[in-house]
């Protein structure tokens, strides 16, 4: 239908099959998207693949990516290249809480809060962190960049940071400086492609209801902290920040570049 908002457009999810990612995924196939979905697993793409073709119809291509892997970038670029010939619109959506627990999976407690501290913090945990936060983005904003402006598309990019890149969160140094540095990559991104007509900006969600999140919302101190964070006393749903995505991908967002949009129940307003 016409008043689809995505009509005819190719969308790259990264992170793609779970959470905020998959979420995406749902409202962008709803509104016309044809869908690239990358991510690690590929029991887990082939899962939602077929749940996107059952309910929306999607033309859907997954890919296994490993978003920190140059390589395995270039090879999701040259799949959509070789599938679809461009991409029109990017959600960089793949990311991890802590670097002792795979991209999209539940974050198990730890028994000693001291240990997530930045004095007792592991170096190779707090560089998967970074390498899946911040250059993952990098690498996912560099190459469809590339793949836009070699097609002559001006399309947009939407980096999926967190509200934790303005509020420091005690025992998460690691994910508050990987999200603060997708912010600061989404401004310079953003002045360095208008001239290509590629439009960059970022989402900063709150406390939101997907997997990473579970432990947290089935633990009551857990809950009673993110309670005392969120003026709207709530979390987040992930398709409160697909909707987000949707707006900063479409022209009702047209004049919109290098800007963070924080869907967080109140918690940052500054």
């Amino acid at each position: 239908m016409a008043d689809k908002k995505m009509l005819n457009k190719i969308a790259l999810i990264t992170g793609g099959t779970s959470g905020i990612g998959f979420a995406c995924a749902c409202r962008f196939a709803a509104e016309g998207a044809k869908l690239v979905l990358a991510d690690l697993f590929a029991d887990k793409g082939a899962e939602a693949v077929a749940k996107l073709e059952a309910e929306y119809g999607a033309d859907v291509l997954f890919v296994p990516t490993d978003v920190t892997l140059e390589a395995d970038m270039q090879a999701l670029g040259e799949a959509i290249r070789n599938t679809y010939g461009r991409v029109d619109a990017v959600i960089a959506a793949a990311g991890i809480a802590s670097g002792n627990n795979p991209a999209g999976t539940t974050v198990e407690p730890n028994p000693d809060p001291e240990a997530n501290m930045v004095i007792n913090k592991p170096l190779a945990s707090w560089q998967k962190v970074l390498d899946v936060n911040l250059t993952g983005v990098m690498l996912t904003n560099k190459v469809m960049a590339r793949l836009m402006i070699d097609a002559g598309v001006q399309g947009t990019i939407v980096n999926i940071a967190s509200v934790a890149a303005r509020r420091p969160l005690p025992g998460a140094a690691d994910y508050c400086v990987s999200k603060a540095g997708v912010e600061m990559l989404t401004k310079v991104l953003s002045v360095e492609l208008m001239p290509y007509g590629i439009r960059v900006n970022a989402i900063g969600p709150g406390f939101i209801e997907t997997p990473m999140t579970a432990n947290l919302r089935s633990d009551n101190e857990g809950n009673m902290m993110v309670m005392a964070m969120t003026p709207m006393a709530r979390y987040g749903r992930a398709e409160e920040i697909a909707s987000t995505a949707l707006f900063l991908s479409t022209a009702e967002s047209s004049y919109f570049g290098g800007q963070i949009l924080f869907p967080a129940g109140g918690m940052f307003t500054g």
